[in-house]
């Protein structure tokens, strides 16, 4: 057995990444980045904590709608992750626990496994979703539910996939092409169309975007709160912009503060029904012409294509994982939707992981120290005798 174990959640923004015993794990921008002032150089993944001016940021993702399509800059990003400057990682040594994405193109699965096993060298390796890490890590926080409905609302999609005893129904997986991309580019589009040319400013508006928006619980009662003028709208917040000079990073004023006026030297945008539009896209995606049922519908669905006798336990155990997860009222919203649609008989439970974008991490840190873990892994060894098809067979994304 070898000596570590190194997990590594490959999301198609951020990698979530660090040795099982470590007390959490470095999240890392998973992208090479190149910036106006710095044009020579490139940052790779966190190195772009070292730039001194955020504006106008050029990304280069692997990821393109989910799924990794340039191994080249994955490389580079990983490279930096698994080297001497950060982890160190003795992969001789080292068991690897990897996520990819659901539903993976066998193409990508293949070349994800050689190069982890022989390339990089690792000892040994286990491929998995990130949702079977989170539905392992709610079985050990509530050891009575056999079931569990994962809701994995991330980058470039929105995942519900039910588990019965820690087993996916890929039948009745359920996918939403939503997720925060989307949401970042649609603040980007409203915020130039209304008030300021941001279309080249993604980092700015992806970090306006976490700081202001939230999920409506009320929808409408919102929209007229926001029509309202002066102290009466709760809702209209100003956000500071970076300069880069002065203020290293945006962030909004107090609500005692917000007067819609600049101090000097200030460049402020103001956030007013943005601030719960634009995340309301993930439940009506038909709000930007985007022809999918929301989450809330999705979970419906997902579930009732389930077998019935399992149907009351899932609608019992949802838990909502993923960057998304992390907006305000998120949680709420998504069991008031539910409830309202399920059979009154039936209990509906919603949990929300305490950082939802580090929870499958978590999980995968203890499925390492599951006695039987050693039954899930691929060696290289086995790899070397049994070649692709016995990975593809044994890992089940």
């Amino acid at each position: 057995m070898a000596s570590n174990v190194f997990i590594l959640d490959n999301g198609g923004f951020t990698a979530k990444a660090g040795f099982a015993n470590d007390s959490e794990p470095r999240i890392i921008p998973n992208c090479v980045m190149k910036a106006k002032s710095e044009r020579r150089r490139q940052f790779i993944g966190n190195q772009i904590e070292e730039c001194k001016d955020f504006s106008s940021l050029y990304y280069i993702y692997p990821f393109q709608r989910g799924y990794i399509v340039n191994w080249e800059i994955e490389k580079q990003v990983w490279d930096h992750i698994f080297g001497s400057d950060f982890y160190n990682v003795d992969f001789k040594e080292t068991c690897l626990i990897a996520t990819e994405p659901y539903f993976n193109f066998v193409s990508m699965q293949e070349s994800m496994t050689e190069i982890l096993l022989e390339e990089y060298k690792f000892h040994s390796i286990l491929r998995t979703n990130p949702g079977t890490l989170s539905a392992y890590k709610r079985q050990k926080e509530a050891p009575t539910e056999m079931c569990c409905l994962v809701v994995d609302s991330g980058f470039s999609f929105t995942h519900i996939i039910p588990y019965i005893k820690g087993k996916k129904l890929k039948n009745a997986t359920r996918r939403i092409d939503v997720g925060g991309k989307i949401l970042t580019n649609h603040l980007k589009e409203i915020t130039s169309y209304r008030q300021l040319n941001v279309m080249d400013e993604t980092f700015v508006m992806n970090q306006v975007k976490e700081d202001v928006c939230y999920v409506s619980t009320d929808f409408w009662n919102d929209m007229k709160v926001a029509k309202l003028r002066g102290k009466q709208n709760t809702i209209v917040r100003d956000y500071v912009l970076p300069d880069y000079t002065v203020i290293r990073r945006g962030y909004v004023r107090p609500l005692e503060e917000t007067t819609g006026k600049p101090k000097e030297n200030e460049q402020l945008i103001r956030m007013n029904n943005e601030r719960f539009m634009v995340p309301e896209v993930l439940f009506n995606p038909s709000d930007v012409n985007i022809d999918e049922m929301g989450i809330s519908e999705a979970i419906i669905h997902c579930i009732e294509a389930t077998p019935e006798d399992v149907q009351p336990h899932l609608y019992k155990n949802i838990l909502v994982t993923g960057g998304n997860a992390s907006f305000p009222g998120f949680k709420e919203r998504v069991y008031n939707d539910v409830r309202s649609e399920a059979h009154h008989l039936l209990d509906v439970n919603v949990t929300a992981a305490e950082n939802p974008v580090t929870y499958a991490w978590e999980g995968g840190a203890q499925l390492s120290s599951d006695p039987e873990f050693a039954k899930l892994i691929v060696t290289r060894k086995q790899y070397e005798e049994h070649g692709l098809p016995y990975c593809l067979e044994k890992f089940d994304v």
